[in-house]
């Protein structure tokens, strides 16, 4: 978690580019990223120029030498957030505006990259010597407190805090999936070096980025010094759609900065026609929009067939279905109502994932988990596509808590179920015992079908009831003379004392 300086901070910065004329959140959004891009890619430069020596490796860096943009050259180094950002305020906007955003527009040799095709129309929107100079000191001063916080995170959680900014979040779902719940999902998919992962409405590429992460944490070995495995993890492993240039734009960079140098982040609408994939991934991570309704003459008729609706929370799991390679896993969010609804849709899609294929988890989250954005209830859903069912048994967990207080605040608190998640959910075999008044349980298939197909845990769950008893009349009675008493004793003192 940020601390509150550096809370103070960003909320300095963005006082600042409000003080400049840049109010549009998404703007101030977008053009921070650019210079923490600008920032990253220095200090991942020396990060990596220092890995190689200490293994002996090749590495040219990316800033060595001369270096021709547009028709001028300029030394590397200049082009260094390290060097420029003690530049005089109008030397530092000059080399901005000249070298250093071009150089990052035209980073990728591969012209036909997500990185390019998104940065292509990227502008620099600060329009004076002195508000970037304010802005750099200032965006410089927030990494240095992050530097003394030793927490690999930190980054995370600020550009979380910064998300959070955007007044429009939430609105459509579109935004923002908690960090925490994230790393969850991720780490109960275990994902391997050989998979295939698909976010198909990725925003600002959260899953893909922690997918990444766990990966270089877990098979560091695996992925970094097998020749194909890095081949494919730099360029092949990570997909991600979305319909918003500026979260494509984001996500392209995101990716980047963590390591990934050629994702697959496209402009697409993942419910309509265009989208042809089908038995492609091995593993889907999602939070799809639930903004409602859709224009149903847009909509894949492939995944009409499988419910007919215009609710896009319903289409997206049809959709999971249809992308996933025979055996390929799936981790997704979606709204309460998709668990209990009881239209013919929602029973459809219920009934594809139990009857063909196996539907592994049903993870109650608590109401406040998307607070301050919405406070809809939501479930996590994991199901392994097969084609012919495999169900058996379904396995339901009750999060209580997330390690954050349920209210608009989102305080840390210690309450947190998550590490007992993920280990229950690791070790399920130790779970076929468990009463319905725990946390966690397997319900049998047979008895999900009989219910219509109904997947909310509180159909499930048995309550515990302990009986409280309570003093009885006379001693409550009793109880109340003493106390008369003493206060009758009590008035007299005083009386005296007047």
């Amino acid at each position: 978690m940020i601390t509150g300086t550096i809370k103070n901070r960003i909320d300095g910065l963005w006082d600042i580019f409000a003080a400049g004329g840049l109010v549009n959140p998404l703007d101030v959004i977008e053009q921070i990223t650019y210079l923490m891009f600008i920032k990253e890619l220095d200090d991942n430069d020396n990060k990596q120029a220092k890995e190689s020596v200490m293994l002996d490796l090749p590495y040219k860096s990316k800033f060595s030498g001369q270096i021709e943009i547009n028709g001028r050259t300029v030394s590397g180094e200049s082009l260094k957030w390290s060097v420029f950002k003690d530049f005089p305020p109008e030397k530092m906007y000059s080399n901005m505006q000249d070298f250093v955003f071009p150089f990052i527009k035209n980073l990728h040799d591969d012209k036909n990259s997500a990185y390019s095709k998104y940065m292509d129309d990227a502008i620099l929107k600060i329009g004076t010597p002195l508000l970037l100079a304010k802005i750099v000191a200032s965006l410089d001063e927030i990494y240095k407190e992050m530097a003394d916080l030793h927490d690999s995170d930190v980054r995370g959680d600020v550009y979380e805090y910064l998300l959070s900014k955007i007044s429009q979040s939430g609105r459509n779902g579109q935004f923002r999936t908690p960090r925490h719940i994230i790393k969850m999902m991720v780490e109960l998919m275990d994902p391997s070096p050989n998979d295939v992962i698909c976010d198909p409405a990725c925003g600002t590429s959260g899953f893909l980025i922690a997918a990444g992460d766990y990966l270089k944490e877990n098979y560091k070995d695996q992925v970094f010094f097998n020749k194909q495995n890095k081949e494919h993890f730099m360029n092949h492993m990570f997909h991600g759609f979305d319909t918003d240039r500026t979260m494509l734009r984001i996500g392209a960079m995101n990716m980047m900065t963590h390591g990934v140098e050629n994702p697959c982040i496209e402009y697409r609408d993942s419910l309509s026609d265009n989208n042809k994939d089908k038995d492609v991934y091995s593993l889907v991570l999602a939070n799809p929009p639930f903004k409602g309704s859709l224009d149903a003459e847009i909509v894949s008729n492939d995944l009409l067939k499988v419910c007919k609706t215009k609710k896009t929370e319903l289409l997206f799991l049809a959709l999971f279905i249809r992308i996933l390679k025979v055996g390929g896993r799936c981790a997704c969010i979606v709204p309460d109502g998709v668990l209990f609804g009881s239209s013919n849709a929602h029973k459809a899609i219920r009934k594809a994932l139990v009857e063909e294929n196996q539907l592994e988890a049903v993870i109650s989250m608590p109401s406040g988990v998307f607070k301050p954005y919405a406070g809809v209830s939501t479930g996590i859903l994991v199901f392994t596509k097969t084609g012919h069912g495999g169900t058996d048994k379904v396995w339901f967990y009750d999060m209580e808590a997330d390690g954050f207080s349920l209210d608009d605040k989102r305080t840390p608190v210690t309450e947190n179920d998550i590490p007992d998640i993920i280990q229950r959910f690791k070790d399920i075999e130790h779970e076929i015992n468990r009463e319905r008044t725990e946390k966690s349980f397997f319900v049998d298939k047979k008895e999900i079908v009989d219910n219509g197909y109904d997947l909310s845990i509180n159909k499930y769950k048995e309550i515990e009831y302990v009986p409280v008893e309570y003093p009885s009349t006379s001693e409550i009675l009793a109880e109340l003379k003493s106390l008369e008493k003493e206060i009758s004793e009590g008035l007299e003192e005083l009386e005296k004392m007047l």
